[in-house]
């Protein structure tokens, strides 16, 4: 049988087993989880990708485009 899978918080770097005994895992502790939850929430990471401008924009106040 392989031994446990040992993985380092992506938050302080301390070594975190991976099983049931860690209910933060891949975090060490509810602190790192919610400075990470709140690195989130600050839009400190983002998830890499294209947005197109009307991705944001209102319909709304988009002009009809004339028909021909």
């Amino acid at each position: 049988m392989a031994g446990k899978r040992v993985v380092n918080c992506p938050q302080c770097g301390a070594s975190v087993a991976w099983g049931p005994e860690s209910p933060y895992r891949p975090f060490c502790s509810e602190r790192c989880r919610q400075i990470d939850l709140g690195a989130w929430a600050n839009e400190e990471y983002k998830v890499p990708g294209h947005a197109s401008p009307e991705d944001f924009a209102d319909p709304a106040l988009i002009p009809p485009t004339p028909r021909e």
